[in-house]
């Protein structure tokens, strides 16, 4: 497959291959290309450090990105500790990520352990042992050797307390049943959410307990965006949530995504998400979020069709006009009574 070239702002250009683009897309990871894009650009000559504050990430993010790239084959990793990562394809051997003046490393693989090693934890670490009764328990089976090193990674490498890792491995447990299968998470799912909780910052119970009802509350809000789509039984795929989760980020009501949702039916016949997208963010630069403040508007434009001599049902593209409003109190009823 032929190299592609990358031309970054000025005179600075970086090649990268099609085979290494294949390999990130089919990965699914956004952290890994993020981290990637940065050792490109700065031919692995930073620290881990440098990595962390010039991409705004933790260092356990720095870490994780490296460790999915490490399996992709994408860069080598150092064998001290005091090297970090070279990358490979089209960046030129020997690249690497310098000393990090901190003294750690994220983009060095995070510390494995042996056996004995977690013989030790699990012998004169009450804490730890704790963790590995009540994890076996919640699982419903005996944690094997690597599921055990990869607990104690959590525990020392991400430094999650006990408490934490507790709640950690029931959230899993939840999602994983409403996700349809019924199957119990493994340890490395649950190594990977870790990661997640890392970045984001979740080390004490409060901070879990507010991170877990934040994700409920986002999970109740696509559950009735669902129903303002008329989507029935079937999941959002990935980039309708995509879309769906920027919608509530950006403050929309169901009712108002109902209207959109109208207005691209009428207009269009088949509904697409990309459409009532635009039609939403148009709103979004009107600071325009709920049905009311739609209603609204479109009394404004009543008024000021009305005094300007304009056909009152000629409107803009993502306004709506008084047969759409009608629908939409048709469809907020039928979402309030679902």
């Amino acid at each position: 497959m032929s190299d592609m070239k990358i031309t970054l702002p000025g005179s600075e250009t970086v090649t990268i291959t099609g085979q290494t683009i294949d390999k990130l897309i089919r990965a699914g990871d956004g952290d890994a290309a993020l981290l990637y894009l940065y050792i490109l650009k700065t031919h692995g000559q930073k620290t881990s450090s440098e990595a962390a504050i010039a991409l705004d990430k933790s260092k356990g993010w720095v870490a994780s990105a490296m460790v999915m790239l490490s399996k992709l084959g994408l860069i080598h990793l150092a064998e001290n500790a005091d090297v970090g990562v070279g990358a490979g394809a089209g960046v030129g051997a020997g690249a690497g990520v310098g000393a990090d003046s901190s003294g750690f490393s994220p983009l060095e693989e995070p510390r494995t352990y042996t056996e004995s090693e977690v013989v030790h934890e699990i012998t004169n670490n009450a804490d730890f042992s704790i963790v590995v009764d009540e994890t076996q328990r919640k699982l419903g089976k005996i944690l094997t050797p690597d599921d055990t090193m990869r607990l104690l990674g959590i525990y020392n490498n991400l430094r999650l307390p006990s408490e934490v890792i507790m709640q950690l491995i029931t959230h899993c447990i939840s999602e994983s049943r409403l996700s349809g299968d019924g199957r119990i998470p493994n340890v490395r799912y649950i190594e990977k959410a870790a990661f997640t909780w890392e970045r984001e910052g979740i080390f004490t119970f409060e901070k879990a307990e507010e991170y877990l009802k934040a994700l409920e509350e986002r999970k109740s809000a696509r559950g009735r965006i669902k129903k303002a789509l008329q989507i029935k039984g079937r999941e959002f795929s990935p980039t309708e949530k995509k879309y769906v989760d920027d919608w509530i980020t950006m403050g929309f009501e169901p009712e108002a995504i109902a209207i959109a949702y109208d207005i691209n039916v009428m207009k269009k016949g088949n509904p697409t998400v990309p459409y009532i997208d635009g039609i939403l963010k148009n709103w979004h630069n009107k600071d325009i979020h709920t049905a009311e403040h739609i209603k609204a508007m479109e009394k404004g434009q009543k008024k000021s069709s009305a005094g300007s001599g304009i056909k009152p049902g000629a409107q803009k593209h993502g306004e709506p006009n008084r047969e759409e409003m009608e629908r939409l109190e048709r469809l907020k009823s039928k979402i309030k009574e679902e």
